[in-house]
């Protein structure tokens, strides 16, 4: 199960990177595509700390960042994202977590849950953007389906 997470996290990484290229290329002018790819990316270090009993970074859910500092924070969470997976055996993933979200609430979730949940998470939010970006006028998006993503590697 190890593993797959970390396939999954790969397609991540390459399905974000894809999308940051083509919010750059498309001339896109809303702010909407931005916005919820920063959201992407500052949620996936949120739900790592959780998973590490770290506290969150705190700072918006829903940052103001800029598309071109994007790519480096795709390839930091995804470094951050696989050495936590490297400390984890198959076991340790229905381990329960227990955890404040941001309004303090209490919440308890086991690992490969939460791990499912970012992945599904960034997901959802790339469609959103694909679906922003066509709407504006975008000439053409990237395939980013995950069957895609396998059949290339």
């Amino acid at each position: 199960m190890i593993t797959h997470f970390k396939q999954l996290f790969a397609y991540d990484r390459h399905t974000n990177l894809t999308i940051i290229d083509t919010i750059t290329a498309s001339g896109v002018t809303t702010d909407k595509p931005r916005e919820l790819m920063a959201h992407i990316l500052v949620t996936q270090q949120t739900w790592l700390k959780r998973c590490k009993n770290e506290p969150a970074p705190g700072g918006p859910l829903w940052p103001d960042w800029l598309v071109k500092d994007m790519k480096a924070f795709v390839e930091q969470n995804h470094r951050n994202w696989i050495a936590y997976l490297d400390t984890l055996q198959d076991r340790n993933l229905g381990q329960i977590m227990i955890y404040n979200n941001t309004k303090g609430d209490s919440f308890s979730n086991a690992i490969r849950d939460t791990i499912t949940h970012v992945i599904n998470h960034g997901t959802h939010h790339r469609a959103q953007i694909g679906q922003l970006l066509k709407s504006a006028g975008a000439d053409q998006l990237p395939a980013t389906d995950y069957i895609f993503y396998i059949r290339e590697q």
